[in-house]
């Protein structure tokens, strides 16, 4: 298993979803070595290997700044429209490819399975060097993280050759795999499709008197609304629209506070954004948080409603984590994750009105807030790592069968 994440030295969702996965598929008898491109202390994960191809530390790899996927010594790619984005470094790419292709050779495997851009010269190497199947796991393409435009042609590049060399795909969303289709000119029978799920582990409730929160908390007694974003603030994220939303929300009801949860390039445009509108005093930055904290838990506990008004976002799990807490959710049609939540809202990224209107019928009526917080914590308990697991295996085992008549 080729990654570039782990929990708790991670910078987003997909360290998660990497986590979750592999200890379903340890449970279920698979042997996983998982080849990370830093050093840290993994000790607390009993349930595979852990091998560092690199001696650099997460955050040198990861980024200096917390929540920043790529820190500020990588180069960046410039956009048309001014915007940058930034780009790791080749020099850890090639290094960690170097050394996926070295254990490849020298250990004994049956599948090379890679996950994202990233991983994918690593995947290649090995696959390469041993002969062994190779399945890339595609949980966001570059197409999705420029917020449907070209992005880096580097990236592109990259994603290319990993998906028209890779033994098979597996896309985290059909909306993925039309991506995947479309802009990269694969077969469709070629991929398959394994939804994420997302697993929470219980934590008890510290004394809310230490919480940055109070002050929400405490607008709320005086009528104020929170309405939650949270993640990383990127085109990608469509969160400019949420914003114009915002300024139709307060006008129809003035006691109402958008937080938004998480860093990113867009934050200093979002807040001259919202300055522009006249509605500042009514959006507020917390910057990042760490994703397994407790103000991070809390930010979902004090929301009223969350929004996900992505452009293009191949699943997205914060929705999951929205429900757990108690929180209803609002998500663009455009997103992964709107093809298995069907007790949620829904509307596409552009529409502003509709999306104003659908927060401003949450905030109003409690009666449908606990409607979608019951029933969607009840479709949630159904959606777990099962379904995904099986279809993982199934392509092992056929990928492994393929190999061993061509040996």
């Amino acid at each position: 298993m080729l990654g570039w994440e782990l929990p708790p030295h991670h910078t987003g969702g997909m360290g998660i979803v990497c986590y979750q996965l592999c200890k379903k598929l340890a449970q279920s008898g698979a042997d996983i070595e998982f080849i990370l491109p830093y050093t840290a202390d993994f000790s607390a994960i009993d349930f595979m290997k852990i091998n560092p191809a690199l001696p650099n530390g997460a955050k040198e790899v990861l980024g200096q700044s917390a929540g920043s996927t790529y820190s500020s010594q990588y180069f960046k790619y410039f956009y048309s429209d001014g915007s940058t984005r930034g780009v790791a470094m080749d020099e850890h790419q090639k290094n960690y490819a170097e050394y996926a292709a070295k254990i490849a050779l020298l250990g004994s495997y049956d599948i090379i399975h890679a996950h994202d851009w990233l991983t994918f010269r690593a995947g290649l190497m090995a696959k390469q060097m041993c002969g062994k199947p190779l399945i890339v796991h595609i949980h966001s393409t570059e197409f999705d993280r420029a917020g449907g435009k070209n992005g880096n042609p580097m990236v592109r590049e990259i994603e290319y050759m990993g998906l028209q060399l890779a033994d098979k795909i597996i896309a985290v969303s059909e909306a993925t795999k039309r991506a995947i289709i479309r802009e990269y000119d694969i077969d469709a029978s070629k991929i398959v499709v394994a939804h994420n799920a997302m697993e929470f582990e219980p934590h008890e409730l510290e004394d809310t008197h230490s919480n940055v929160f109070v002050y929400l908390k405490q607008m709320q007694t005086s009528g104020y609304k929170v309405v939650l974003s949270a993640g990383r603030l990127t085109i990608q994220k469509g969160l400019s629209h949420l914003v114009y939303a915002m300024q139709k929300v307060v006008k129809h009801r003035p006691k109402t506070l958008l937080l938004f949860v998480g860093s990113g390039e867009q934050q200093i445009e979002l807040m001259n954004l919202a300055a522009e509108l006249g509605i500042g005093a009514n959006v507020l930055f917390t910057g990042h948080l760490n994703g397994t904290g407790k103000s991070w838990r809390d930010s979902f506990r004090v929301a009223d409603i969350f929004v996900m008004p992505s452009i293009s976002e191949p699943f997205g799990l914060t929705p999951f984590e929205a429900i757990t807490h108690g929180t209803p959710v609002l998500i663009s049609r455009q997103s992964g994750v709107a093809e298995l939540l069907q007790n949620s809202l829904k509307v596409d990224f552009w529409d502003i009105d509709e999306m104003a209107n659908h927060i401003s019928c949450v905030l109003d009526n409690q009666d449908l807030q606990d409607t979608l917080i019951e029933m969607g914590q009840i479709e949630l308990k159904n959606l777990t790592w099962d379904k995904s697991v099986s279809t993982l295996l199934e392509e092992y085992n056929k990928h492994i069968n393929v190999g061993l008549q061509h040996a």
